[in-house]
């Protein structure tokens, strides 16, 4: 006999998901309605011009994919890449080693651009690139999940406009939680997932698409290779007065993200940034008063910190105690960082003063179980000095 759901309760503080507020979960229990009910239709048109608010952007296509971020991940490149299309990938982390794959998987040709993990990509390295390609297309990662960079892209997005082409955005990480200006940068098709900073269910892939990217998505000589993902397709349903069927939306999880999207625009998109700038600043001070090392030594990511293993100290044996003891998640290391370091995130309503505060002290005493050697409250203490200059 199978008893009814009981999901324990967590603190979130892994790299995604992350919590929910009550305001979501309330919306994903509204009633549902036909996706071609007209009050369906109102709920995504006001869902586009949130995440318009959300991206900063302009852009008509404005919408969420149904599927989650590697889905946005997917359907961001098969539009605007045919076979035999160079296009140039900036590797800095495990992501950017996926992108390989699925461009590989597109049929078109790799320029990758490299750098050590931890490291951003540079302007001379892309222009490198492009200079040394027929490429039209750069794709490059903004918060770097694996590493905890945020990837400056102001100079990059000038570079690849001078050679007249597309700029593509992985801000999975980074939307809603990082300052993000698709038009401001000059980017030409970002994505995301809800999960993350926007603190909702997995599940949705917001995407912003550019009419320079659009129309050379319109003037394919080929169909894009997945008739799911083909954006001229999905705009049809999304986006246009007579609506034309593509696919049953998932109703409930567009009900949570426009009430996320509607929380992030009470607080204010420049004020939640700050939000996190300041609490990831007093993390950082926290960890690196107990004698840790941050990974990444600049262009940090407020959203999303990495934080090397200390010697000696299990890995796995530190996240169980987290979790089992005092409720708390916070993710392990990915590809090359496998083992060591930690991920803890700060996303979206999980990014509070309390949150910060409560991690580092769970995070002292198990590290001290540990044999760690460090005093008890000494993380705790610089981080509430932090706040209090902050």
């Amino acid at each position: 006999m199978y008893g009814e759901l009981s999901p324990p309760q967590r603190l979130l503080l892994g790299a995604g998901p992350s919590n929910l507020d009550p305001r979501v979960l309330r919306a994903l229990t509204a009633p549902m309605v036909g996706h071609l009910d007209p009050y369906f239709l109102d709920v995504l048109d006001e869902t586009s011009d949130l995440l318009r608010y959300a991206f900063k952007t302009k852009n008509r296509l404005t919408m969420a994919i149904s599927g989650t971020g590697s889905a946005g991940m997917e359907g961001a490149i098969c539009n605007v890449v045919e076979r035999g299309d160079e296009v140039v990938v900036c590797v800095s982390g495990f992501f950017g080693e996926r992108m390989l794959e699925i461009v590989d998987r597109c049929g078109g040709k790799c320029v990758e651009v490299r750098a050590d993990w931890g490291e951003i990509i540079t302007k001379e390295a892309v222009e490198e690139a492009l200079s040394n390609s027929s490429a039209k297309v750069v794709w490059i990662v903004h918060g770097g999940t694996s590493t905890g960079v945020l990837q400056p892209l102001r100079d990059i997005a000038r570079v690849v406009r001078e050679y007249d082409s597309l700029l593509l955005v992985d801000a999975v990480t980074s939307l809603g939680g990082c300052e993000l200006d698709v038009d401001g940068f000059g980017i030409d098709l970002c994505y995301s997932a809800s999960q993350k900073c926007l603190n909702c269910p997995p599940g949705l892939a917001p995407i912003t698409v550019s009419e320079r990217a659009m129309e050379r998505v319109r003037n394919r000589e080929t169909k894009v290779q997945s008739w799911y993902l083909d954006l001229s397709e999905i705009e049809r349903y999304w986006l246009e007065s007579n609506r034309v069927y593509h696919h049953t939306a998932p109703l409930l999880l567009i009900y949570a993200l426009r009430e996320a999207l509607r929380l992030l625009r009470e607080e204010g998109l420049e004020e939640r940034w700050k939000r996190h700038e300041r609490n990831s600043l007093a993390l950082i001070r926290g960890l690196e008063a107990m004698g840790l090392e941050v990974y990444p030594k600049a262009y940090r990511c407020p959203a999303l910190t990495a934080v090397s293993i200390p010697d000696g100290v299990d890995d796995q044996s530190v996240r169980r105690r987290l979790r089992e003891e005092y409720g708390i998640t916070i993710s392990g290391g990915l590809g090359a960082l496998k083992g060591k370091v930690w991920r803890i995130g700060l996303m979206g309503i999980n990014s509070t003063e309390r949150n910060v505060i409560v991690f580092l002290e769970a995070l002292e005493r198990v590290l001290k179980r540990e044999g760690y050697p460090l005093k008890l409250g000494e993380g705790v203490s610089a981080a509430i000095e932090a706040f209090a200059r902050n």
